[in-house]
């Protein structure tokens, strides 16, 4: 199985509309195509994300608690003991970066790749990569 980080931004968006490339990874990593990783600070971003005034009608606020729940049981949480600091531009985006190392994702999907691609240390293994350039790649 594949392991990836789900940045908030695609959950969102998966949560958001009624189909798209964001709403495929989330339910590839239901259905067990993709495993996704989560640390505290990620799965802050997402619940912090849930009391905002973002979402659409397509989903309830019961229908995303259920969606986020299930994502946490196909997870796997990852403690992260280092940190790769400073290495991006927006330091908001580093813990993402950390999760991915820590954990040995393949990518990290995203729709803000330009910040992510941005930073000063790469590695050869982790790829950073939009919802449909994951489903292109990964699938």
């Amino acid at each position: 199985m594949t392991m990836i980080v789900i940045d908030a931004n695609v959950s969102v968006a998966a949560l958001r509309s009624g189909g798209g490339a964001s709403r495929q990874i989330v339910r590839g990593a239901l259905e067990g195509r993709y495993r996704p990783l989560f640390s505290n600070a990620l799965w802050l971003e997402y619940e912090d994300l849930m009391g905002r005034p973002v979402w659409t009608a397509e989903t309830t606020g019961s229908e995303r608690e259920q969606i986020l729940a299930a994502l946490a049981a196909a997870g796997r949480w990852i403690k992260i003991y280092y940190g790769w600091r400073p290495n991006l531009a927006d330091e908001g985006d580093n813990h993402l970066i950390e999760l991915a190392v820590a954990g040995g994702a393949r990518a990290i999907v995203t729709h803000n790749v330009r910040h992510l691609r941005g930073g000063e240390l790469r590695w050869r293994d982790l790829a950073i990569l939009t919802p449909s350039e994951c489903l292109e790649t990964l699938t």
